[in-house]
């Protein structure tokens, strides 16, 4: 079974989440507020933002949250958990962009480029902001290939 609020694989007899620590068996109603102090936090929300350099680093979506998930992961749970949230997120969009590119060919490819690329910036700086004030992020449309 999975979690509903993080995506996290769990015994069926189990009450809570092991990972972010949701009941299990019921809706995730309000956001969850993550442990940690300012400077965990702080580094989590950098997992997300460093995904920005993107814009200007070829691959640098990838090795932004990249640099920061191996330095930080062993010092924090959030930080490990945040910048996995953050790479499957960034691989999953370096992923519709590479199919996305291939389809400009029969000009769907074009539209699907741009929809894309804002998705990816919109939902990169929403999960910062929510990662720097205490809330988890999920991020939608993920592919997990970290878990």
């Amino acid at each position: 079974m999975t979690c509903s609020n993080c995506g996290t694989l769990f015994d069926s007899g189990a009450r809570f989440c092991p990972s972010c620590g949701a009941a299990l068996g019921a809706p995730a109603a309000a956001p969850t507020l993550v442990a940690g102090g300012q400077g965990e936090r702080t580094a989590a929300m950098l997992c997300h933002l460093t995904a920005l350099a993107g814009m200007l680093v070829p691959f640098g979506n990838i090795l932004g949250p990249l640099i920061v998930w191996l330095v930080k992961r062993d010092e924090s749970p959030l930080v490990d958990r945040e910048g996995k949230e953050s790479l499957n997120f960034q691989i999953s969009m370096s992923f519709y962009l590479l199919v996305s590119f291939l389809l400009i060919v029969v000009f769907i490819g074009i539209p699907m480029l741009v929809v894309i690329g804002l998705l990816d910036l919109i939902l990169t700086v929403v999960a910062a902001v929510k990662t720097s004030s205490g809330e988890t992020y999920v991020y939608p449309l993920t592919i997990r290939f970290l878990r």
